[in-house]
């Protein structure tokens, strides 16, 4: 049976409800341990007979482990394979490879009725706050499904749990029989929360839940996540391509490049003592307020050519060689192992041979390996 959501009498703020059994569970323990995970989606060509010419090798081989209550963020370049992560790790879209425990148990290849009592356990929140919602379902009806699915009676009965999730999400009680085209973008990503936690879930995979919404919504979304996060436990993959939403959210972050994750580490040495040249070159794009008498030190500033290899025909051995400027022969024949580098803290890995210096502080002379680009920026200078 659930809680009722509690009240403080002196500030009258909302308390939320401890989940189902997270007595069971330690801080220590880990909940989900991906190993080697490959996605591959398949190209069908030829006439008159189809057959499979080739592959998209979405996620090839990624390992992961996110523990209890841990907010773990996922970034990258799009099309990178971070939501096809997501979907694999939520298990709506079945593994070419490798495996997927959650706390003990595999469940890479777990059919529909073994993954039942796990799906209650694991929920998703979706990048699109309007697609995901049923338009022809009410807020009620929609909030109310995973708990009717998964025979969950609250008590007091479904309905008064449904209204008290939309008042822990910050909305109305009263927006129960609305329909989601009456609601903002905003309030329909706090919809798509309130559903994600009517099952009590001990992880939710939150797929892009910001990058739709404005940037005053974005920190009223990350607010509410973070406040479910600390209140109830949860354990969050976090997904995103937004650097210092990442950085606000997530307590450990891997970064990933062309489906394999290239470095990953707790908060303070990704942004701070990074040692891969992609992760420098994605942390030097992110805009920064330089004030002349504030004495901040200016950051390095790397600017990329092209875009991300097709992963179809992915480049041989470490997959950012075409566009590092510091790749040699060796780069091009054996790929980079995911390893602890010399000065680094434990938890901190990195997949490179030639690993750049653990600093983000400018250089001597900026990176531009887009000759189009320096052009443009020298007869901007010349005017």
């Amino acid at each position: 049976m659930k809680e009722d959501v509690a009240k403080d009498v002196t500030t009258g703020a909302t308390t939320l409800p401890a989940p189902r059994t997270a007595a069971k569970d330690t801080p220590a323990e880990p909940l989900l341990v991906v190993d080697k995970l490959v996605k591959h989606f398949p190209i069908k060509g030829g006439f008159p007979v189809r057959r499979t010419v080739g592959a998209v090798q979405a996620v090839d081989g990624i390992d992961l482990t996110v523990h209890v209550g841990e907010s773990f963020g996922l970034v990258g370049e799009s099309g990178c394979g971070k939501s096809t992560t997501g979907r694999l790790i939520t298990r709506l879209l079945e593994p070419t490879g490798g495996t997927i425990s959650y706390r003990g148990r595999d469940i890479s290849h777990a059919s529909r009725k073994e993954l039942a009592p796990v799906r209650s356990e694991i929920q998703m929140i979706f990048q699109d706050p309007y697609s995901s919602l049923n338009p022809r379902q009410t807020v009620g009806r929609i909030i109310s499904a995973p708990m009717e699915i998964n025979g969950i009676n609250p008590a007091g009965g479904r309905e008064k749990r449904v209204r008290e999730l939309l008042e822990i999400v910050g909305l109305n009680p009263e927006h129960y029989n609305r329909f989601p085209h009456e609601f903002s973008g905003g309030q329909r990503q706090r919809i798509g929360v309130a559903r994600a936690l009517a099952s009590e879930p001990k992880l939710i995979v939150a797929d892009e839940p910001v990058s739709a919404l404005d940037v005053s919504i974005q920190a009223q979304v990350v607010n509410l996540l973070q406040k479910v996060q600390r209140e109830l436990g949860i354990a969050f993959l976090f997904i995103a391509h937004d650097l210092a939403v990442v950085r606000h959210f997530s307590q450990r972050v891997a970064v990933m490049y062309l489906g394999k994750v290239i470095e990953v580490g707790d908060r303070g040495s990704i942004y701070t003592r990074p040692r891969h040249p992609y992760t420098h070159a994605l942390l030097s794009a992110v805009p920064e307020v330089e004030l002349e008498e504030s004495g901040k030190v200016r950051r390095e500033r790397i600017r990329l050519a092209g875009d991300v290899p097709s992963p179809v025909s992915p480049p041989s051995g470490c997959r950012f060689r075409t566009r590092c400027w510091k790749a040699q022969d060796k780069c091009a024949q054996e790929e980079p192992p995911l390893v602890r580098l010399s000065g680094n803290r434990e938890d901190h890995l990195t997949a490179c041979h030639f690993p750049e210096d653990p600093t983000t502080e400018a250089r001597d002379e900026d990176i531009v390996l887009d000759p189009a680009l320096a052009a443009l920026e020298d007869a901007a200078e010349d005017q």
